[in-house]
């Protein structure tokens, strides 16, 4: 056990403390069983016929539901991530678990939903005009806890080799950063949210710069081939966190002439975005042929994620309502493939709805290791999903309590905000919104509905009362603060104009 993980569970004494951590002498405990259960073997097979699975984790940044080809995009060209998907199972209803980056990154790391681990939003959570707020939101967590456990923490102790590449935006240094946190190697993550420059020199004190003009998104990839040539046996997790196609839309300018004066789609027309996301595609390619020269695909599960939706400015998420900032759909849903060997099936497809919370207990589960005993986890293992199957949940929820300014979207709901202080739940087909400064409700039938455009709040009172109990009683049972204070600086004349 590192140093970091000591001091995650010392002085607890057996016990929990009011956000769900572990104590010493379960986490402990736990560590024995997973090492225990490793040697069990993991993905597909028993100890006899193959070894624990390797774990790809591979993040984008703002990437939105309907960006890639295999999603529908006529625009954007995606064949690597097109052919992987047809190698593995693609999630129709796929969540972050906010509609901005860290509070996802923070869910997933962590198996926990945000009221837990206290990062609800990006920077603070008074974000717009003061006077156009009506309440004071709730305070917003920086950098993860270093008394989170993460599944990089989980998975080490079980005998696997960690690696972090690229973006992190959870912290900084020997506690909160990503060596603090449960990882061996760290390349380029620290607190920042967003690169100053995709092109060296890039002003990282995590990453050395290369040559000038030498572009991120490529070198982050040259970083993970390399560590996937540098592999002699154990198993391993390598989160690699791109940071395309987040802000400053810097392309290379070689990408970019391909794409002007393509047919667009639908309001998928910018040039310099498309050619990042064909950054992103051909890294992954790349990321794909290592495991295949390495002789490592056949025991490696693939996850392909993005941390929020896309941002309306530079791309068009539509069918779905809204982007990045937004609860509506195109704020969070996300595109999402597994290819998992053995046990996925190549071009399946699943519309069961998931979230972010759900990967670290789906990967505990595929190596075989053991969460910690009486550990929080609020994610729910999708491996029968996986295989075909199915999951006993009800419903999957969000907890927004801040304010997020408009960025100029053109289907916001309050003039001024991409949102203001909320929760939502999606149970079945039915998703409901409570807004926290007046207690009204929307209610949508994503299945006939999926821009989200008929509030059926008042037509169908039976769901919206159904709907509303549920998000009340998740928020009481994981201890959601909900903001109440009155904003002294809400001026309502200003805020109308």
């Amino acid at each position: 056990m590192t140093d970091s993980q000591e001091r995650k569970v010392t002085q607890r004494n057996g016990k929990l403390d009011s956000g769900g951590n572990i104590s010493r002498r379960d986490f402990i405990s736990a560590s024995a069983m997973a090492a225990g259960a490793l040697a069990l073997g993991g993905c597909g097979g028993t100890g006899e016929s193959r070894r624990p699975p390797n774990f790809v984790f591979i993040l984008a940044d703002d990437l939105g539901w309907r960006d890639v080809g295999f999603m529908g995009s006529r625009y954007y060209e995606t064949p690597s991530l097109d052919r992987f998907a047809g190698q593995g199972m693609v999630f129709t209803d796929a969540y972050a678990n906010a509609p901005n980056c860290a509070p996802t990154r923070a869910s997933i790391l962590t198996g926990r939903y945000s009221p837990r681990h206290g990062i609800l939003t990006v920077n603070s959570s008074e974000r717009g005009r003061d006077y156009s707020r009506r309440l004071i939101p709730i305070e917003n967590k920086l950098f993860l806890d270093p008394d989170e456990i993460t599944v990089a923490e989980l998975l080490r102790q079980a005998g696997y080799e960690t690696a972090a590449i690229g973006k992190w935006h959870l912290g900084e240094g020997p506690e909160t950063g990503p060596l603090g946190q449960g990882f061996e190697l760290n390349i380029g993550g620290y607190r920042a949210g967003m690169p100053k420059s995709y092109f060296s020199p890039y002003w990282n004190p995590e990453l050395s710069d290369g040559p000038d003009g030498e572009y991120l998104t490529e070198r982050l990839t040259d970083e993970a081939v390399g560590y996937l040539n540098s592999r002699t046996g154990s198993p391993f997790f390598l989160y690699l966190s791109y940071h395309v196609v987040h802000t400053p839309i810097q392309p290379k300018p070689e990408l970019v002439g391909k794409y002007r004066g393509k047919q667009p789609d639908g309001d998928q027309n910018n040039p310099d975005y498309a050619a990042m996301v064909e950054a992103l595609d051909t890294g992954v390619g790349r990321v794909l042929a290592a495991l295949d020269e390495n002789g490592l695909a056949d025991n490696t599960v693939v996850i392909f994620f993005s941390d929020n939706g896309g941002h309306r400015q530079f791309t068009d998420n539509s069918p779905l309502r809204g982007g990045k900032g937004t609860l509506y759909e195109g704020g969070i849903r996300e595109p999402l493939v597994v290819r998992a060997p053995g046990v996925t099936t190549a071009g399946s497809s699943c519309s069961t709805p998931v979230i972010g919370v759900d990967f670290l207990p789906t990967m505990l589960e595929l190596a075989a290791v053991n969460a910690p005993r009486a550990h929080l986890l609020d994610g729910e293992s999708i491996v029968p999903l996986l295989g075909g199957g199915d999951i006993q949940r009800e419903a999957i929820y969000w907890h927004f309590p801040v304010y997020l300014e408009d960025w100029g979207y053109p289907d916001v709901r309050d003039p001024g905000w991409r949102a203001t202080p909320c929760s939502v739940i999606r149970c079945g087909r039915w998703k409901l919104i409570e807004y926290f400064e007046d207690w009204s409700v929307e209610l949508f039938d994503l299945e006939n509905d999926i821009g989200e455009r008929n509030d059926l709040a008042g037509s169908h009172p039976d769901v919206r009362d159904r709907l509303r109990t549920m998000l009340q009683q998740w928020r009481k049972d994981i201890g959601a603060r909900i903001p109440t204070e009155r904003n002294p600086s809400y001026d309502p004349g200003r805020a109308s104009q």
